[in-house]
């Protein structure tokens, strides 16, 4: 053999097996373990990184930085290699947003994702996926939470041998935070989200409670918190294809329930709208789908992770079939979103679970026992190895509760700045009074607000108060913000502004300041003042003796007597215990707001 043939059947070999060798070395972290791993936050960069300099379809970037200083990854797969909001939005492309590690021990989405990326864009399988899909992946959202690595981070959990732990460098758990918005990493998701503004979302989790057969439940809002034409394409179309397609991958799949029991599904199982304070709640108000993946903690990481890759790829797989449909289907949601018809309505601030009206389902668990603990005295639920399939009631309807009539608009007086910070990180549009106005507009008085003993996300919550709706004429600064409601994003608006609304804020207690009394009356000055008043008003005295009967505590303290007096005077804060943002129904007198 004459060296020049020699040579061109060496370099001819190396064009063969080189990529067949290449393919080899694209094994993950989890893979090359057994999945007993999951890879650190370097790891995965330099994985992420890897892929994205391998292939034309991926751009490797971040939404922001860490309180720690850890960028915030996103990987953007395109075939088309569009890597930009505005040219993907003109591709008229679905843009599938793909979340995971928002909880870190929760790592399923991170590995699976990073094994679809590979399977899609390097070893070139199911492709076709991505003819009218533009997926965006976070890796890892929580990336500081992530680096508090270690194996006690999920007692209940079966693997990885290693994970990282559920919150942030700052105790908070982002998975609260989507409408307060106070963790550095979800202010910079917000601006995310609001740029790419993507049509389908998607985050995984690994739930706690029973045990039962399902290596994945998922839950999607179709129980009257999202667009009803979303609604109904989720029901109609999406679950009847998702269900019997992870059936035929070995994954069989049923919704993400909570027991009526804590811990017992015989009991009976039940499911409603997430609040908006969770992601797929939060993305429902945006008039998006969300999908949470729930793998379960006592099954192996393997099919975990397995079944979490599935879900995402026949999901994309009906997105990609459907793009058109779709597409529809979310401008139609918008527009109604924006529309009068949308405020005229009764629109829900909450839902309960209505226990009147059940389906008899199959539920694949085990069977177990419930013993009475000689160590707490209370139930303990053990269970066995025999799978048991149950028939049980399934209470899948849900009843509003705190309905409101939506407003024109809101106002937001300048004073209070925060507010306006917060619409902003969501993307809501207002405009600013250039000069005082006076009109009518309607608020509500509080009364008897009572907060939660211990802090919740850094905050002492408002667990109950009574609101009284009332209207004034009143003067609003110049700078006051007026935040229409015909927008898109109307539902955020109104969770966000709406007192009884679930994750408002003025249940998170960023209104606090209101409730406080700040001028007070010297005792010695009422005694006096109060006899006087009791003796020139009957319906006060009628009023005083109930308060006597109902409030034994209240004739303990002589100063609250005193001040209770004193609050009926005029000299008591007329603006205390009033909320300060104002609404408008009256769309002629929203018009002379917006042309001052």
């Amino acid at each position: 053999m004459n060296k020049i043939l020699l040579i061109i059947l060496i370099i001819l070999g190396c064009f063969l097996t080189c990529p067949a060798q290449n393919l080899k070395n694209w094994a993950t972290l989890a893979e090359e373990s057994g999945f007993r791993k999951t890879p650190r936050y370097h790891e995965t960069m330099e994985y992420c990184t890897r892929l994205a300099n391998s292939s034309d379809w991926i751009e490797l970037t971040d939404f922001g930085l860490s309180p720690q200083g850890r960028k915030l990854p996103l990987l953007i797969v395109d075939k088309n290699g569009n890597f930009t909001p505005e040219k993907v939005h003109n591709s008229g492309k679905v843009i599938l947003l793909f979340q995971a590690c928002i909880h870190p021990g929760e790592s399923e989405g991170k590995d699976a994702g990073m094994m679809l990326l590979r399977d899609l864009c390097i070893r070139k399988v199911n492709t076709e996926i991505l003819d009218h899909i533009t997926l965006l992946f976070i890796p890892i959202f929580n990336v500081d939470g992530h680096e508090r690595f270690g194996p006690y981070n999920r007692i209940n959990q079966n693997g990885p041998e290693e994970m990282g732990w559920r919150v942030t460098a700052q105790n908070l758990n982002l998975n609260r935070d989507f409408m307060k918005a106070e963790a550095p990493e979800m202010q910079a998701w917000l601006k995310m989200i609001n740029q790419w503004n993507p049509d389908f979302f998607i985050d995984s989790h690994t739930t706690d409670g029973a045990d039962y057969q399902y290596v994945l439940t998922y839950l999607l809002e179709t129980h009257g918190n999202m667009d009803p034409g979303l609604t109904q394409w989720i029901e109609n179309e999406y679950i009847p294809y998702i269900e019997p397609a992870m059936f035929s991958k070995g994954f069989p799949i049923f919704p993400y329930v909570e027991f009526r029991n804590w811990h017992d599904p015989r009991s009976g199982l039940e499911t409603g709208p997430a609040p908006p304070m969770l992601s797929q709640g939060y993305m429902a108000l945006r008039n998006r789908p969300g999908l949470l993946i729930e793998t379960h903690m006592l099954k192996p990481y393997q099919p975990r992770v397995e079944s979490t890759y599935e879900m995402t790829l026949l999901t994309a797989r009906i997105l990609n079939k459907h793009f058109k449909a779709f597409k529809e289907l979310i401008r139609k949601a918008d527009e109604r979103a924006s529309s009068k018809e949308f405020r005229d309505i009764p629109y829900p601030l909450n839902f309960e679970t209505d226990y009147t009206d059940s389906t008899m389902v199959d539920f694949l668990g085990f069977d177990y026992e419930v013993v009475k603990s000689d160590l707490t005295g209370g139930d303990w639920f053990i269970y066995s190895d025999t799978p048991e399939t149950m028939t049980l009631p399934f209470f899948k309807k849900s009843k509003p509760v705190n309905e409101v009539k939506i407003p024109e608009a809101y106002l937001v007086p300048s004073e209070w700045e925060f507010v306006t910070e917060k619409l902003a990180l969501h993307g809501i549009q207002f405009s600013r009074l250039n000069k005082p106005v006076t009109i009518e507009t309607s608020s509500y008085k509080f009364k008897n607000p009572q907060w939660r003993q211990f802090p919740y996300e850094g905050h002492h919550t408002l667990s109950r108060f009574e609101a009284d709706e009332y209207t004034e004429i009143r003067e609003f600064p110049a700078g006051t913000a007026v935040v229409p409601t015909s927008q898109p994003l109307s539902a955020v608006i109104v969770q966000l502004l709406e007192p009884k609304a679930g994750s408002s804020l003025l249940s998170w207690g960023f209104f606090d300041a209101i409730f406080e009394q700040k001028e007070y009356s010297e005792t010695y000055v009422m005694e006096k003042k109060a006899r006087e008043m009791l003796a020139a008003d009957e319906n006060l005295r009628n009023e005083f003796e109930l308060k006597k009967k109902s409030d034994p505590e209240f004739m303990k303290n002589p100063w609250n007597i005193t001040n209770w007096f004193y609050s009926k005077t005029p000299w008591f804060d007329q603006k205390k215990d009033i909320y300060p943002v104002g609404r408008i129904f009256d769309s002629s007198e929203l018009s002379k707001v917006l042309d001052n």
